[in-house]
């Protein structure tokens, strides 16, 4: 089978959206903040012209073209930040010890309290740029950045891990149970 010499992918910049791209550098500005990815690791070339923005790598073999699907993937996710953002709801679930959870976005902390009747408070890191809200039972982290939000979700997850018991029978925890798009004041929000 013969090679293609060359693989050209295409992302539609929506019209609220400026993107700027400084070498392979990608700079995406929208009504919701900005957003920078460096992605001078992949082995592609990034223009921009009109209202398209093209990506393209030369001679790819399976490994660059997997490569180019990944340096679209972070734009899309990019763009979609800076337009309709993210949001991630997790839930305290537990079984015979209330779980009190407290929020400091200044210290970058996720203070969890009484956890399976612990005496020792546990703690999650909040990324930077990403806002997380208590209410009773209910953690909702929003941010811009994919990459930050789901990662501030996954450290409160992975803060209540119990290990040496078996994990069938002590489901405590917290848990991410919906994904969906920030909700802007007075709007409903449709998930993609």
């Amino acid at each position: 089978m013969t090679r293609v010499e060359q693989l050209e992918r295409v992302v539609e910049i929506p019209e609220k959206v400026k993107v700027r791209v400084d070498g392979r550098m990608v700079f995406v500005e929208g009504p919701l903040g900005k957003l920078e990815e460096d992605l001078s690791h992949l082995p592609v070339s990034i223009n921009v012209k009109e209202n398209k923005l093209f990506l393209s790598t030369r001679w790819p073999r399976k490994r660059e073209v997997g490569m180019l699907g990944t340096a679209m993937a972070h734009i899309r996710n990019m763009i979609r930040g800076v337009t309709k953002g993210y949001k991630y709801s997790l839930k305290a679930v537990y079984a015979h010890f209330p779980v009190t959870v407290k929020a400091d976005e200044k210290a970058g902390q996720f203070r969890i309290e009484n956890f399976t009747g612990e005496k020792t408070p546990r703690f999650a890191r909040i990324v930077e740029g990403v806002k997380v809200g208590v209410k009773g039972e209910e953690v909702s982290v929003e941010g811009i950045d994919l990459n930050a939000v789901s990662q501030t979700a996954a450290n409160i997850q992975n803060a209540t891990k119990i290990r040496q018991k078996d994990q069938r029978v002590f489901l405590d925890g917290i848990y991410v149970f919906e994904k969906t798009s920030m909700q802007p004041p007075g709007k409903p929000v449709k998930s993609a």
